[in-house]
């Protein structure tokens, strides 16, 4: 017969240290991790410009209804990239959805610029990726336990 999982305290597999083993734990531990580190990274490069210009990616149309430059835009994007890394690993249910909001509205921006569709699709899986870390922390959300 099949292997059968012992289920801990409330039905929660994880109560008593035993999902750490299981492929849907460890995708999650993975989609958190990284939607912590990318976000934080992207964010604090808003200030450094190692990895690109990012001005060059506020859309036109989005820069002319701005109150202030896009720099400044991006180095508010920045802070707001930092914090939402911070939110998923602290709490990744409601920061997979935060991030993957954001980066649903980086494709709006993207394709509003009508000319970055190679990383709008990308940000798609990237967004489609936080969702799911959000529905996985349903399950794996260390405060889900506690409560």
């Amino acid at each position: 017969m099949g292997t059968s999982t012992t289920v801990g305290t409330h039905g929660l597999p994880w109560a008593r240290g035993e999902s750490a083993a299981r492929p849907s734990y460890q995708a999650f531990q993975i989609l958190r991790l990284g939607f912590t580190a990318a976000p934080i990274l992207a964010g604090a490069d808003k200030f450094l410009h190692l990895l690109t210009n990012w001005d060059m990616y506020v859309a036109p149309a989005v820069a002319r209804m701005l109150p202030f430059s896009a720099h400044t835009f991006m180095l508010l994007v920045g802070v707001i990239e930092i914090a939402a890394g911070v939110l998923v690993f602290v709490k990744p249910r409601v920061g997979g959805l935060v991030v993957g909001l954001w980066l649903c509205g980086i494709i709006l921006n993207l394709l509003l610029a009508q000319n970055w569709y190679d990383i709008a699709l990308r940000d798609l899986g990237l967004a489609l990726g936080a969702f799911s870390l959000s529905r996985l922390a349903t399950d794996f959300d260390a405060d889900r336990v506690a409560s």
